[in-house]
């Protein structure tokens, strides 16, 4: 017999889940409504198929811009929100979103608000976005609020696009640079030393290190494997705390060269974030804990939430995010200007979409420097092994 995991709302309002075996998926509601419990979720357990799916495929920021841009369109032309969510899940790609939509669509169609129904499946659907849906349900512009959020995961999207592009020339640079030096030191060089061993010369001091190297990576190639992988799992799970997190977001905004870089990433995701809410109605310091939560960067978040409270005190915006000392100049002086002109959301867009472009040309800058720097630091090692090969080949000539 089938086994059906559900969720529902007691009488009390508190939420409550569990199992129950049944023949069919009504034989659930009949049993909850009978308990005097609102069904909320019944989904069939299938063994394997759900860790499947959400593993395999996670739903990205592109998944999540095109579900709102799709969903505008239909609202935009009259469509009613049941039906949007029908033909929304009927045509999503991704599969762990199409569950998600069709459980959207079972609530909604139930009587659950669709803020509601998204705010069940907050490992799909942004907080950001759940917010903005309740605020669009409250005054009435659901399209106008999901017209904003497709433009806003959009760029978001093709910021993450730039910074992914930026990086993927020096991944492949250096997972070229270690194959080709581990083929010298574990193939190329024992050949080499071998010969000079039984020359009977004295080796170099590089061929020395580069031969205790070399024996170390052969004898020990799995200890050093497993230290890697180790260390790799250690860090990860360091910078899931908060204070590892914390720790890792502060070392980021001081790293050389690549700090202002960070930093323009940064100002371009609070000031379209906190201008897409102003103008969606959303009071400013309910904004201000929106960004917070999804700027970023744990430094920058806990200086939006110290301002937050500086607002709330009286103060203007633009003093406490001065005082924060990531923000450029330019930024504190167009909220002055915005908090003075009454147009605070308007000037922010503006603010927003200069810094994207900023983020763009800072990208292609970054991938500009690192290109010159990895083929550096791989000529040096290379040339060290190379060397340290050739020395005592020189000396075996000098003995003839």
């Amino acid at each position: 017999m089938p086994i059906y995991k559900y969720k529902a709302i007691s009488a009390t309002g508190d939420s409550v889940t569990g199992t129950y075996n049944a023949k069919v998926k009504d034989e659930v509601f009949s049993m909850l409504r009978e308990n005097n419990y609102y069904p909320v979720q019944v989904e069939e357990i299938i063994e394997g198929k759900n860790l499947t799916f959400h593993f395999i495929k996670k739903v990205k920021v592109k998944d999540i811009a095109v579900f709102c841009r799709q969903f505008y369109v239909m609202l935009n032309a009259g469509v009613p929100i049941i039906n949007c969510l029908n033909i929304l899940r009927l045509q999503a790609e991704n599969n762990k979103l199409k569950q998600a939509i069709g459980e959207v669509y079972e609530n909604v169609q139930r009587g659950l608000s669709l803020s509601e129904s998204l705010r069940n499946h907050q490992d799909i659907f942004p907080e950001l976005l759940i917010n903005m849906v309740e605020a669009g349900e409250s005054s009435g512009k659901l399209d106008v609020v999901m017209d904003r959020m497709a433009d806003h995961f959009e760029k978001e999207n093709k910021i993450k696009g730039k910074i992914q592009g930026a990086m993927i020339y020096p991944i492949i640079l250096c997972i070229v640079a270690v194959i080709v030096v581990t083929v010298l030191l574990v193939f190329v060089m024992p050949t080499f030393i071998q010969s000079f061993s039984d020359s009977g010369i004295e080796l170099p001091l590089p061929t020395r290190i580069l031969l205790a190297v070399s024996n170390g990576i052969r004898k020990y190639w799995y200890f050093i494997v497993l230290i890697l992988f180790g260390s790799a799992f250690a860090f990860m799970q360091y910078i899931k705390t908060e204070k590892g997190r914390l720790a890792f977001d502060a070392f980021k905004l001081r790293i050389p060269v690549f700090s202002s870089q960070i930093k323009k990433i940064i100002t371009s995701r609070f000031t379209r974030t906190l201008s897409t809410l102003l103008s969606s109605g959303i009071p400013l310091l309910q904004a201000l804990d929106m960004v917070a939560k999804v700027v970023g960067n744990e430094v920058v978040a806990d200086g939006i939430k110290i301002a937050k409270e500086e607002v709330r005190k009286g103060a203007d915006l633009s003093g406490p995010i001065r005082a924060i000392g990531i923000f450029p100049p330019m930024v504190e002086s167009m909220i002055k200007i915005g908090e003075e002109s009454g147009s605070l959301d308007d000037i922010l867009e503006r603010t927003a979409n200069f810094y994207d472009e900023e983020v763009e040309i800072a990208m292609q800058k970054m991938t500009t420097m690192i290109e010159p720097i990895m083929i550096v630091i791989m000529g040096v090692i290379v040339g060290f092994i190379v060397i340290s090969m050739m020395l005592p080949m020189t000396d075996m000539m000098k003995t003839i």
